[in-house]
């Protein structure tokens, strides 16, 4: 990574960077991808004023490395609490994410942070309910864990219920778009780590809002009696592998969707 010099700095705008402070000092530049990278290692070095501004800055820190095409599990699993008695061995993931967050976030200015708060508290009632783990909810990422995977696609399936009941301000849309996978990662003192983690949120990125697709493996754990339907084998990056993927079908949520998105179908 290219250091910046003072004068490179000051040329920057604003929205080159994840933090700025009350006095306007700019903190953790987003420039490029180098310094996306650099943020995301170095964000919880930083003593932000209060919860609301490491809310705002985690938020601008993901949204970039989206755009830089940056998967930051790393950085989701070193914020997880280690405290919590999270499950070991066998578990099923659950990853939500806000369809079109950069664009509801345009629209809704400051109003977005609200947004955000419904959405976690739309997601977390469920999850807690089938007695899962909330073990992140940073940005517009909700990530949570199962020991039993048809508790996982229960929740996922009631998650997608209270999204469509809820209303949203400004009478927008807001849509989730939910994968679920299971494996067996390994659970350090930052939290969950292995390629299963990247697995889950590559297959939760692919779908698309409303929609809830999962892998073959989280597809076996549920059972039968899933009502699902097959989409095939597609290759992920950075994953080894093509992964079997499946879409839940309920009767009261919509069924089509375009083809999965930031994936390329098996031949």
């Amino acid at each position: 990574m290219a250091t910046l010099t003072s004068k490179q700095r000051a040329q920057l705008p604003d929205s080159a960077f994840a933090y700025i402070d009350s006095t306007g000092k700019r903190r953790l530049p987003i420039n490029d991808a180098s310094h996306v990278r650099n943020a995301l290692a170095r964000f919880s070095q930083v003593a932000f004023e209060d919860d609301a501004a490491r809310d705002r800055a985690r938020l601008r820190l993901l949204n970039a490395a989206k755009k830089h095409g940056i998967m930051p599990i790393g950085f989701i699993s070193a914020q997880l609490e280690p405290q919590r008695k999270l499950p070991r061995g066998q578990v099923t993931f659950l990853l939500a994410d806000i369809e079109g967050s950069t664009e509801l976030l345009r629209r809704l200015g400051d109003d977005y942070a609200s947004l955000l708060a419904d959405v976690r508290r739309v997601v977390r009632a469920p999850v807690r309910a089938s007695k899962g783990h909330v073990v992140s909810a940073r940005g517009d990422d909700v990530f949570a864990v199962f020991e039993h995977a048809p508790a996982a696609l229960d929740t996922a399936l009631e998650i997608q219920r209270a999204m469509q009941e809820h209303s949203w301000p400004g009478g927008l849309e807001c849509r989730l778009r939910i994968g679920l996978h299971r494996g067996r990662p390994e659970l350090t003192d930052t939290g969950y780590v292995g390629l299963s983690v990247h697995a889950a949120a590559r297959i939760c990125f692919s779908a698309h809002g409303g929609q809830v697709v999962m892998s073959a493996a989280a597809r076996s754990a549920i059972g039968d009696e899933a009502d699902v339907k097959r989409l095939g084998a597609w290759r992920f990056r950075g994953l080894p592998e093509p992964i079997e993927i499946f879409q839940a079908i309920a009767p009261d949520l919509p069924g089509e969707f375009p083809p999965l998105r930031s994936a390329q179908r098996a031949r």
